[in-house]
């Protein structure tokens, strides 16, 4: 059997946590009607392209097909792309918005 100990981590002292720079606050997280704003933001004009892009290629298809073909795209598009764009743009302008009015 090995004897060997590991050392306890060391807890923070006065110097090391004063050392550190304190984030700003984060702004309070949208409420649902500005999320469902965004969101549309981004899922209509996704849409919008999509059906334009897609009528050629899918013309014949029967349309639960075609929205099926559409959302495998516009979904992940919009998830990983388009909103945290958005969310963060928004999230911007609130921080600018409160920094405007605590001056």
């Amino acid at each position: 059997m090995n004897n060997t100990t590991v050392p306890a981590p060391a807890l923070p002292t006065a110097a090391t946590t004063a050392a550190v720079p304190s984030a700003p606050p984060a702004p309070p997280a949208p409420s649902i009607h500005v999320r469902a704003v965004i969101t549309w933001l981004a899922i209509f004009p996704l849409v919008a392209v999509g059906m334009l892009l897609s009528a050629p290629l899918t013309e014949g298809w029967h349309p639960v097909l075609r929205a099926l073909a559409l959302t495998l795209v516009v979904v992940p598009a919009a998830v990983y792309v388009v909103l945290p764009r958005l969310f963060g743009a928004y999230g911007g302008i609130v921080r600018r918005a409160a920094a405007k009015s605590s001056r």
